[in-house]
């Protein structure tokens, strides 16, 4: 029998050889089944996509406010114009306009602007003609001969080492949860000269129909950020400026919320773990000890095991604990039962055999006829004796068994009684016994059992009183209800003129093979289990049996014993089966 938590191998002498697990399979799944909550909240608090959109929203905002501080102060210091001409977009021509002016970028004005400017609102900032030319790059400073390109460094950060695992951890999460949703929907960000209006589609907004446009995309280090603002000089798109911006201010918000729940999550998760620990430890500990002790009792070696008693815990280990022990109780009762009955059979069934022995021995010795006879009839006695004892033995077997399979039904006892008392009488001697029957309430009389088996303990009792009464007297089968303190009881009582149960043996003539015969009744004749059958099947149906003197009861001088039954009591169904 494998333990919970515990390998079994076969070993060389047959037996088992059980080796302990280091955490058991119950253990685990108590910390799987308390870690779930706890791993599917942080892995969705740690996505915080909602928060993430939201400082997105206010950095795209930003960034159009600083678009259109820039293109304002451009539009206003670095475009000029003929009177009568108007720039057409996407053109290096001009035409004139009737009613109306052409104005143009001023393309060394412009750079000079966007260089200062895009020093005080560190972003990106470039400005593109009506054609989508670049004109100007704040990354690049423009000289004669070419173009430098100038950028600040990133700042030295030097973070702790728990950081940057939960730096990595975060990632590692993002990364997962970007495969697993493939929701983002954002374009790579590349950087193209030639073909600007599709690599910047907000450029194209901004320059064909003169409304700011915005765009995420997507880098290798992060997200980029995209506002493009259209530069008007009296409602006229002379050119865009374009302000772009890495995510890494978002990134940081973002991180830091996230690194506070991560350490929130550690905390929460050691407590979690503990308590698992300690929850499984209550558990699967006293576990161990019932299933232990279960196999010390199966395996049957050194002696008689007992359960351990954890009824302290007033749970429902306590109470397996304790239907295990009581459970081992009764196996062990009807193991001890069983050697004794063994032991009780052997001895009777040794004694006929004796008996026949010795006269087989002595019949082959003797030319006496009539001595030969007496002992062929002492021999055919013995096997009487012996066929009688094994059939009551074995019914004895049976009753268990036989109890467990049948099915019990609602029984009338007063119909039960009636019919045994009209089949008792009709025997028709003249020094017979009389049978009175005395019922009292016949609907109380009600009990849930076996026909067969409850037919079997009235006529044991009845077939006793019989014996042991003299010619002419009275046997008395009485029924009545009663409450008793296990609730509403039928009683049962037969009433005999004999000579009572010796004083003191009032538990013991139901024990096995006890005999206490009437004066002069051959020996041999009976084999002392009727009674001993009568109360196995009493109490198998939940009953109790008992027996007193008569005296006792009724006063000095009245003769006979009074065996007395109790069956629970049960409503009588309807319609009457009798």
């Amino acid at each position: 029998m494998a333990l919970p938590g515990e390998d079994v191998r076969p070993a060389e002498s047959g037996g088992t050889v059980r080796r302990q697990r280091r955490i058991s399979p119950l253990t685990r799944k108590i910390l799987a089944v308390n870690l779930l909550a706890p791993v599917l909240l942080v892995v969705g608090a740690l996505y915080l996509d909602t928060y993430e959109q939201g400082l997105l929203r206010s950095e795209l905002e930003s960034l159009r406010d600083q678009g259109e501080m820039i293109s304002a102060a451009i539009a206003e210091s670095a475009v000029s114009g003929d009177p009568g001409t108007r720039g057409v977009p996407g053109s290096n021509m001009t035409a004139v306009i009737e009613g109306g002016h052409g104005y143009r970028l001023l393309p060394e004005q412009a750079r000079h602007m966007v260089r200062r400017l895009s020093s005080h609102v560190g972003r990106r900032v470039r400005l593109f003609d009506t054609r989508g030319d670049l004109l100007a790059d704040s990354r690049y400073l423009f000289v004669s001969g070419g173009a430098v390109e100038v950028a600040d460094l990133p700042p030295i950060r030097l973070y702790p080492a728990a950081d940057l695992l939960l730096r990595k951890f975060n990632d590692a999460v993002i990364r997962l949860l970007g495969r697993v949703t493939n929701n983002d929907g954002m374009a790579p960000y590349e950087e193209s000269p030639v073909d600007v209006f599709a690599a910047y589609d907000e450029l194209e907004t901004a320059l064909r129909f003169g409304q700011p446009a915005e765009a995420v995309r997507r880098s290798d280090h992060g997200k980029v950020l995209g506002v493009a603002v259209p530069v008007q000089y009296y409602k006229q798109v002379v050119g865009a400026v374009l302000v772009n911006d890495a995510t890494d201010s978002v990134d940081a918000n973002v991180f830091q919320v996230r690194k506070a729940i991560l350490r929130l999550f550690l905390s929460t998760l050691g407590v979690t773990i503990l308590l698992s620990w300690y929850q499984a430890g209550t558990i699967v500990h006293p576990v161990r000890r019932l299933a232990r002790a279960a196999a010390k009792v199966q395996d049957g070696r050194g002696g008689r095991h007992a359960i351990p008693n954890l009824s302290r815990r007033n749970d429902e280990i306590g109470d397996l604990s304790v239907a295990l022990g009581q459970m081992t109780e009764s196996l062990w009762s009807r193991i001890e039962a069983t050697e004794r009955f063994a032991a009780d059979v052997a001895h009777e069934i040794k004694n006929p055999l004796t008996s026949m022995r010795s006269a087989v021995e002595t019949v082959s010795r003797i030319d006496d006829a009539d001595a030969r006879r007496r002992l062929l009839s002492i021999i055919a006695e013995d096997v009487q004796r012996i066929d009688r004892l094994i059939s009551d033995v074995a019914d004895m077997s049976r009753v268990d068994a036989e109890l467990m399979k049948a099915q019990v039904v609602p029984l009338n006892l007063a119909a039960m009684l009636s019919a045994m008392i009209e089949v008792e009488s009709l025997s028709g001697e003249p020094d017979a016994v009389r049978f009175r029957l005395d019922l009292h309430g016949d609907d109380g009389l009600w009990v849930m059992g076996s026909e067969g088996r409850l037919v079997q303990v009235f006529r044991n009792l009845i077939r006793n009183a019989v014996t042991f009464s003299p010619p002419g007297g009275e046997i008395v089968l009485r029924g009545y209800p009663d409450v008793s303190p296990q609730g509403p009881v039928a009683v049962v009582e037969v009433d005999d003129d004999g000579p009572g149960i010796p004083e003191g043996k009032e538990e013991a003539i139901f024990d096995r093979f006890y005999t206490e015969r009437p004066a002069g009744e051959k020996f041999g004749t009976h084999s002392g289990l009727g009674l001993a059958i009568s109360k196995q099947i009493v109490q198998g149906l939940g009953g109790w049996i008992g027996v007193v003197n008569r005296a006792d009861i009724e006063g000095d001088g009245v003769p006979g014993a009074r065996f007395i039954l109790r069956f629970p009591r049960v409503l009588p169904p309807y319609p009457y089966p009798y």
